[in-house]
């Protein structure tokens, strides 16, 4: 027997900061499933924690596919493979350390394939909060010969958002990049930013987090909090010019200041949305300054091999807030919820 997390519905409010969030989370056991023809069993050993798994797990209408009961959630998972079923690619590969790919539709190519539904960990796919799970064989990548299992996990969305992100425009030395805050996403932007050539302006609350933003790969560092106008202190170090690239993490409450902070012909991607919605005008700047405004939605398998790929030539490591034991993943959880650590949680599995 194997044993997984299972989302267990007890509070269905609107609210993911439902104070009954841990009540929806419940170790059970599970028989070991067996690979079909071409697929794999694969044992995880650590699972990445993302803030949408926080709104599955809370069933929240945020997400936009409600949670069955009895899903396992998280979509990032690391581990090895230990079976290999008929017909499978992997058969010369038991022991091989893998990553999994989290959306199972896009592979490669146009983003209109992507299908939310269709994700690891929400709806009715099981995710990696599981001692073993089959995935098809193309479900899979390599995992960076450099980086631990808790490493790998952590590397997954993180990395493979960050590609996305700079591969909106041609990132390359001399090119300029805007951070938001020291979460996941905006660490490995900094790191594969910097791994790149560009210049990385972070933007964070303390000194403490801008330092950490510092030994990623950041040139500059602005604390939003002592300097509210970042967006003005962006035009001064760029010489009045502003950034190539602008990766928002917050959404509606930064998104101005994204767009002004820009050069003209400027990006600026919306990664998250961890403000409040209001209401902007934004017809204007965008529209005079020639600037793009695009939306990030996850990323391809090719974005995540290129991720593990520039891992290994410029031995990143991924942020790791703290790695929890199997029986805390409902504390990690937690600590998700409170949003004040700086890179991943990790659930060692």
């Amino acid at each position: 027997m194997a044993s997984s997390y299972q989302i267990h519905i007890v509070d269905d409010s609107e609210s993911h900061l439902s104070p009954n969030l841990l009540q929806n989370l419940t170790l059970k056991d599970t028989p070991i499933p067996e690979p079909g023809s071409r697929s794999i069993l694969v044992r995880i050993h650590a699972a990445g924690l993302n803030f949408r798994d926080l709104l599955t797990v809370a069933n929240s209408p945020k997400y936009p596919v409600r949670t069955l009961p009895g899903l396992v959630p998280c979509c990032d998972g690391a581990g090895e493979i230990v079976k290999a079923g008929p017909d499978s690619i992997w058969h010369a590969s038991i022991g091989q350390a893998v990553i999994l790919v989290p959306n199972r539709d896009w592979l490669d190519g146009d983003v209109s394939v992507v299908q939310a539904d269709n994700t690891l960990g929400a709806g009715d796919v099981n995710g990696t909060l599981s001692q073993y799970v089959v995935v098809e064989d193309t479900w899979v990548v390599r995992a960076p010969k450099n980086l631990s299992y808790e490493e790998a996990a952590a590397l997954v969305s993180a990395a493979g958002t960050a590609i996305n992100v700079l591969q909106s425009i041609d990132v390359q030395e001399g090119t300029t990049v805007v951070t938001q805050g020291t979460g996941g996403v905006s660490c490995a932007v900094i790191q594969y930013a910097a791994a790149l050539g560009a210049r990385v302006i972070a933007t964070s609350s303390t000194p403490e987090k801008l330092e950490i933003a510092k030994r990623l790969g950041a040139a500059e560092l602005i604390n939003y909090r002592t300097t509210p106008n970042w967006a003005r202190e962006v035009l001064r170090l760029t010489g009045g010019k502003g950034a190539d690239l602008v990766c928002d993490v917050a959404g509606s409450g930064t998104l101005e200041a994204s767009v002004k902070a820009l050069r003209q012909g400027g990006t600026a991607c919306i990664v998250g949305m961890l403000t409040p919605p209001q209401p902007l005008e934004l017809v204007m700047p965008v529209l005079i300054g020639a600037k793009t405004l695009k939306g990030i939605l996850i990323y391809s398998k090719a974005m995540l091999e290129k991720a593990v790929r520039l891992a290994e030539e410029h031995d990143i490591h991924p942020q790791i807030e703290k790695v929890y034991t199997w029986e805390d993943a409902p504390q990690a959880f937690e600590r998700l919820r409170s949003q004040d650590f700086v890179g991943k949680i990790v659930v060692k599995v």
